[in-house]
């Protein structure tokens, strides 16, 4: 069967998260790089489609590419080892140090990834700087304010709605890295990873590593967003926001979830009674329950 049981996705999960803590300080920023600039990439890929079609939703269909090309290669995407290395650290198989090590390098590593491809994208809509009627110009100009000074004009209220929308894409995104450990197949693995990854794109919530590559590029096409727009408004709400979506809706949740399931399964494989011992009614069923 193509088919990988929870309990046995759960066991995965922790070794994914195990291995991940392991990596080396290069290997982190490396995968990461590739990470950051695929996904944007990705996501440029999405904007094109939106402004041929004019549907918005064209854009989210074809965006997950990216996310599937990452897991495929075994590469780095910070927002998707927020649901995995923290229950390796829960089952003790790494530490908490290990564990912000490898979120502070891979997060390195998307930020010169998305650097690169948002200057050699730059170049290439504006036709090495000269011609700026490239409508995705607009498209990244336009979005890279949406997700900056909008939330500031809004206040208090917009920090907390920001906040919520990296909550919930996050809780999506892991739920991606997690569906692709659902089948052993390449094409299962692809079309389990889509249905999370299109429906957290589609809704417009707000991903870290995403941002890393559009904030920036709006900012030198010309946007009036600041540095410190970016990361006020943005950067660390959106990081924090994508880190309890992780951990919590995926990583936590699916574990205590899971983890009473693993039990029952033990259970079950236990011996029976000996001849000499008094069976009672009901009590394997009583077992699997407990």
């Amino acid at each position: 069967m193509d088919y990988v049981k929870p309990s046995e996705v759960l066991s995965s999960m922790i070794e994914a998260g195990t291995t991940k803590a392991e990596l080396s300080i290069m290997q982190l920023i490396v995968r990461g790089g590739l990470g950051g600039a695929i996904l944007a990439c990705a996501t440029t890929l999405a904007f094109t489609a939106t402004a041929q079609t004019s549907i918005p939703m064209a854009g989210a269909i074809l965006f997950p590419v990216g996310f599937v090309m990452i897991i495929l290669l075994g590469l780095e995407l910070v927002t998707g080892s927020f649901a995995l290395v923290p229950l390796a650290v829960l089952e003790k198989k790494t530490t908490a140090a290990r564990m912000m090590g490898n979120f502070f390098w891979v997060i390195i590593g998307h930020l010169i990834g998305c650097a690169i491809y948002a200057v050699l994208y730059g170049l290439t809509i504006t036709k090495m700087g000269t011609d700026m009627s490239n409508p995705l110009i607009q498209t990244l100009i336009t979005a890279s304010e949406a997700k900056t000074t909008a939330y500031k004009h809004m206040g208090a209220e917009g920090m907390a709605l920001v906040f919520i929308k990296a909550v919930l894409c996050n809780w999506m995104v892991t739920l991606g890295a997690v569906m692709a450990l659902t089948s052993k197949s390449t094409s299962g693995k692809i079309l389990a990873m889509w249905l999370p990854i299109l429906t957290f794109f589609g809704q417009g919530f707000e991903h870290t590593v995403v941002n890393f590559f559009v904030i920036p590029a709006g900012m030198m096409l010309g946007a009036e967003v600041s540095f410190s727009d970016w990361w006020i408004w943005n950067g660390v709400p959106v990081l924090l926001g994508n880190f309890i979506g992780g951990v919590l809706f995926t990583g936590i949740l699916l574990y205590l979830s899971q983890k009473n399931f693993k039990t029952g399964a033990a259970s079950a494989a236990d011996p029976a009674p000996g001849r000499g011992e008094p069976v009672i009614p009901g009590a394997a069923a009583l077992e699997k329950s407990l």
